[in-house]
């Protein structure tokens, strides 16, 4: 049995991170301030503490004792967003890891797994994008992220082993359904099983990579188990390039009416596209991705309708 750290428990990667651990038999101390996760969402057995990972009292309170390891995926996770108040995107991404490796340190912690995004990279040639690509954020969200990759390789030189996941377009069961300006795949369903109409801002040629929650979840077990992946850096993805009108054709699909499409407007910070290879995450990590977009998609389908139509 392991104790373990994990920020976020309240949101959709953080909880079934957290779940996962306990489901091995492992202690979990979980923190969330809960404005975009949800109580709900806390696994049956964490112990759970309300609030900011930017707030230095926090540190006061949580149990002091020698975690295997701090897995933090806290912090505002929409580039869209983090244009509406960058300072607080700021320390919720960036002054929250800083505060994390501190404590890390007073408790002899000497392993962080965070959290990262592929939207560190920025603008990228349409080829599959490899760790060592030059990193250009277009948003504030990415470049607070990208500074807390720093913050861990500065970390290392005290003997805290890091690893951080640049994760890629996650979606699945447990997504935040409510939030219209951070997921792509769950803001499009949720507009399509709401009101069977999608609305995109931008245009259908854009292109991501999708990869689904538990393949995510995956991926931080694989960091806890596989000593290679201390120190480094990896896109975690799962769909390989799809176009935004190809994702829009398959989820349409899985809906029992016609569904209304516009394609109007823009998103500040928004790339072209972007996807990923795969190779260093398969070969250093032992990470390959399990379920495909399709079956993906109709999981989580079936959830989110069912989940919906309770909440009215």
């Amino acid at each position: 049995m392991a104790d373990y750290l994990v920020t976020g428990v309240g949101g959709f990667i953080g909880a079934a991170v957290a779940a996962r651990l306990i489901a091995a038999g492992h202690k979990v101390v979980g923190v969330d301030n809960l404005t975009t996760g949800y109580a709900a969402n806390i696994p049956q057995g964490t112990e759970f503490f309300k609030a900011d990972c930017q707030d230095a009292g926090l540190y006061e309170r949580l149990p002091f004792r020698k975690y295997n390891a701090i897995l933090h995926i806290a912090g505002q996770s929409s580039g869209e967003i983090s244009f509406d108040d960058p300072v607080y995107d700021l320390r919720t991404n960036a002054e929250s890891t800083l505060h994390l490796l501190k404590f890390a340190l007073k408790t002899g912690c000497s392993r962080m797994v965070y959290a990262s995004t592929m939207s560190v990279y920025g603008m990228q040639p349409d080829h599959p994008v490899k760790e060592g690509a030059p990193c250009f954020p277009h948003s504030f969200y990415g470049v607070g992220k990208l500074a807390s990759e720093h913050y861990l390789r500065l970390y290392e030189q005290y003997g805290i082993a890091s690893t951080s996941l640049r994760l890629f377009n996650v979606y699945g069961p447990g997504q935040n359904m409510a939030n219209l300006r951070q997921g792509m795949v769950s803001i499009f369903m949720a507009m399509m099983i709401a009101d069977n109409r999608i609305h995109v801002k931008g245009s259908p040629d854009r292109y991501r990579d999708f990869v689904y929650i538990d393949d995510v979840v995956d991926a931080f077990m694989l960091c806890l188990e596989n000593p290679a992946s201390r120190g480094g850096v990896f896109n975690i993805a799962g769909s390989g390039k799809v176009t935004v009108g190809q994702l829009i054709e398959k989820m349409t699909a899985l809906h029992p009416h016609k569904v209304d499409v516009k394609f109007e407007g823009s998103t500040a910070g928004d790339i072209p596209g972007i996807y990923s290879d795969p190779e260093h995450a398969a070969k250093a990590l032992g990470y390959f991705p399990k379920v495909g977009l399709e079956k993906g998609l109709a999981k989580m389908y079936a959830w989110a309708s069912l989940a919906m139509a309770q909440e009215k």
